[in-house]
C-alpha cells in the first residue's frame, strides 16, 4: 500500500484526461498531468461499473476481463498520444517554468533516449534517478522507457551507505542527480563511496567500490567527472543518434523491464521489484478507467504549492498520501484559495483514516474521491473505489477488485481459502505481479509461488459485495507519511552505536504521518545519553525521514514465553507512554 505513490510517477503518465495534479508533485512544486496514452476509446459495453462478487460465500474475487489488456510499451503509448492530440499540453513544471506539449515532450524525450544510447548506455543497462520531483525525472522515466533502458527509482533522501547499497544491488550503469536539493549534497555524498569520479573523464568512471558505475550525469551543474544532461540530450539530436535509437526500438517488448522499485520483505532488506511496460502501462489504464477520465474532455478536467496549483491551474483530480492531504487541509489560509473546479481524485500511500476521507469529500469538493491499495510488486493498484461508491464504502475500504486481478485471502497457518469478512492474509494474481525481484530468484519464489499468488503480508477481510479492508500487516513494516521504513534496517543501524546495547523499532499512531518510529533503547551498564545526542548520530548517516520521532530508554521489553520480543504489545505501552 505504501509504494503506491511512487508507482504514480509512472501510473500518471498513462492517463488519458488533462489536469490531474499528484500531491507528491505539487509540494515539490511540480505539476504533471495523467493521460490513458494511446489507448482506444472503450464502449459503454466494457466499462468498468461493475466488479463481480465473491464466490461461495469465500474470500476469493476475480475482476472482470472484458477490457483488452494492451501489448504498448510506455513509448509507443507517447508516440501515439502525441500523433493523436500533438497541440494538448502534457507537462506542467511550475517551478521550472516548463509547460510542454505532448509534441514537444516527445521530441525532448527522443532526443534524451537517443543521447543516452550514444554515451554507450544499451537495452537491459541500469539508469538510477536519483533526485527529488522535477522536469529531469520525468525526462529520463520516460526516456530510459523509449531505449530500453531499465530506470532504477533511487530515494532523494538516500545517504551514502544506502545510496552505495542500491546502486549495488541491481548493478547501476549510470546515476542521475542534481548537484543539491535542500541540504541533501547529492555530488558530495556520492564522492563519500566513489572518491574516484573527482578524476574521472566523464563517461568513463571507474570506482572500486561501486564496479558497474561507470556513467554520472549532473542535472544542473558543471561537476568533475559527469556528462551534463543538457549535452547528452543534445547530442542525442543528432541524426546518426536518433536512427540508433529507432533501431533499438524495434526489438523492445512490452513484457520487457522497465523500471526497478526497492522495497521490502518479511526481513527488511530492501529488494528491487522489477516491473515490466505491461505491468506499468495495463495498471495505469485500468487505473483512469475506475476514476473515468476517458469520459472527460479538456474543459471538465481544466485542472501554499498544491492549494496554488489547484487555483492556478484550474485543478480538477488530485492524488497523494494521506499525509498530503492532511497538509493541504491544514493550510491556515485554505479558505482563500480557489478549489470551485476540483471533482475527486486517488488517495493511497498508507492508510487513511475515515475521518480524513470525509473531511477530503467535503472540505475539498472531491466527490469522485476514490481509495487505493497495492504494492510496489503489484504495479501497483490490486484494490480500488468507484467514483459513485459511498462516503462510508470509501472511508471503511480500499475499493474493489481490479480488472484482471485475481485476490484471495487465506488463513496464515493452514493456507485455505477464509469465509468472508475473515481476516487473513491478502494474495494477488494476474497480469499486475512483477517481473520478480532483481538478482534474487531465491526471494522472488518466497513471494510468489509456483501457483502463482503473490503474497501481500496485508491482513484484510471481504465482505459480500467483496469490498476489501486492510486491518493489519503481517510484517512489522512502518508507513510514515507514505515512505516504508523497515524496523530491522534501523534496528541494525542503531546497534553500530557504542553505548546501546539492545533496540527494538515500532510505529506508533499519528494523527498527520499516519505513524511515527519510535526506538526503544536499551544503553549498555553504566551508559548515559540523551535522545536529542541519539537523533544527532542518526544525521547524516541514514535518511531524515528514518530518524525516530521518539526516542524513550528502557530496561525491557515484553516477551512471549519462548523468550521472542512482542512487537505489538511494545507499540501498545509506547502509545500509552507517549500519550498517543
Amino acid at each position: 500500500m505504501a509504494v503506491y505513490v511512487g508507482m504514480l510517477r509512472v501510473a500518471r503518465l498513462c492517463a488519458r484526461s488533462p489536469r490531474v495534479l499528484g500531491a507528491r508533485v505539487g509540494l515539490s512544486r511540480v505539476w504533471q498531468e495523467a493521460r490513458l496514452w494511446g489507448v482506444r476509446p472503450l464502449s459503454s459495453g466494457e466499462l468498468d461499473h461493475t466488479v463481480p462478487l465473491p464466490v461461495g460465500g469465500f474470500s476469493y474475487v476475480q475482476g472482470h476481463v472484458g477490457l483488452h489488456l494492451s501489448n504498448k510499451t510506455v513509448g509507443r503509448c507517447l508516440d501515439a498520444t502525441a500523433q493523436r492530440v500533438p497541440d494538448q499540453e502534457a507537462l506542467v513544471v511550475h517551478h521550472e517554468n516548463i509547460r510542454l506539449t505532448f509534441a514537444q515532450l516527445k521530441e525532448e524525450v527522443d532526443k534524451a533516449a537517443s543521447g543516452l544510447l550514444s554515451i554507450g548506455l544499451r537495452k537491459g543497462d541500469r539508469l538510477g534517478m536519483w533526485g527529488p520531483n522535477s522536469y529531469a525525472w520525468v525526462l529520463m522515466q520516460l526516456a530510459t522507457a523509449q531505449a530500453g533502458i531499465i530506470l532504477v527509482s533511487v530515494n532523494p533522501a538516500y545517504q551514502a551507505m544506502e545510496l552505495e547499497y542500491a546502486l549495488k544491488k541491481v548493478g547501476c550503469k549510470a546515476l542521475v542527480f542534481p548537484k543539491q536539493f535542500k541540504t541533501q549534497q547529492y555530488y558530495n555524498i556520492l564522492k563519500q563511496i566513489c572518491p574516484e569520479v573527482e578524476k574521472a573523464q566523464p563517461g568513463a568512471l571507474k570506482s572500486q567500490r561501486l564496479p558497474d558505475l561507470t556513467t554520472v550525469i549532473s542535472v544542473d551543474a558543471h561537476l568533475p567527472g559527469t556528462l551534463l544532461l543538457d549535452e547528452v540530450v543534445a547530442a542525442g539530436s543528432q541524426e546518426q543518434n536518433l536512427t540508433r535509437l529507432r533501431h533499438t526500438q524495434q526489438f523492445l517488448s512490452c513484457h520487457d523491464p522497465i523500471n526497478i522499485q526497492f522495497t521490502s520483505g518479511t526481513t527488511g532488506s530492501p529488494k528491487g521489484a522489477t516491473l515490466s511496460h505491461y505491468n506499468i502501462v495495463n495498471n495505469a489504464n485500468m487505473i483512469g478507467q475506475r476514476l473515468r477520465l476517458h469520459q472527460k474532455t479538456p474543459e471538465e478536467s481544466r485542472g501554499k504549492k498544491t492549494l496554488e496549483a489547484i487555483s492556478r491551474e484550474r485543478g480538477c483530480f488530485l492524488y497523494g498520501t494521506p499525509t498530503m492531504f492532511v497538509d493541504v487541509l491544514n493550510q491556515p489560509d485554505f479558505s482563500s484559495y480557489d478549489i470551485s473546479t476540483m471533482r475527486g481524485g486517488v488517495i493511497a500511500g498508507s492508510p487513511a483514516p475515515p475521518e480524513l476521507i470525509r473531511a477530503i469529500i467535503n472540505k475539498l469538493n472531491m466527490k469522485e474521491l476514490v481509495v487505493a491499495y497495492g504494492t510496489t510488486e503489484n504495479s501497483p493498484v490490486t484494490f480500488m473505489n468507484f467514483t459513485e461508491d459511498t462516503v462510508e464504502q470509501k472511508a471503511e475500504s480500499v475499493g474493489r477488485v481490479m480488472p484482471h486481478t485475481e485476490a484471495q485471502i487465506v488463513n496464515t497457518e493452514t493456507g485455505t481459502l477464509t469465509e468472508l469478512n475473515t481476516p487473513g492474509e491478502l494474495c494477488i494474481r494476474g497480469y499486475c505481479v512483477m517481473l520478480g525481484y532483481w538478482g534474487e530468484p531465491q526471494k522472488t519464489e518466497e513471494a510468489i509461488g509456483q501457483d502463482k499468488w503473490y503474497r501481500t503480508g496485508d491482513i484484510a477481510m471481504m465482505d459480500e459485495q467483496g469490498f476489501c479492508k486492510i486491518v493489519g500487516r503481517s510484517k512489522d513494516m512502518i508507513i510514515r507519511g507514505g515512505e516504508n521504513i523497515y524496523p530491522a534496517e534501523l534496528e541494525d543501524f542503531f546497534h553500530t552505536h557504542p553505548q546501546v546495547q539492545e533496540v527494538q523499532v515500532v510505529g506508533v499512531k499519528d494523527d498527520r504521518m499516519g505513524e511515527e518510529i519510535c526506538a526503544c533503547i536499551r544503553l549498555k551498564e553504566g551508559e548515559k545519553t540523551t535522545a536529542e545526542e541519539i537523533k544527532a548520530f542518526c544525521k547524516g548517516k541514514i535518511s531524515h525521514f528514518k530518524i525516530p520521532r521518539y526516542i524513550v530508554f528502557v530496561t525491557n521489553y515484553p516477551l512471549t514465553v519462548s523468550g521472542k520480543i512482542q512487537k505489538f504489545k511494545l507499540r501498545e505501552q509506547m502509545e500509552q507512554h507517549l500519550n498517543l
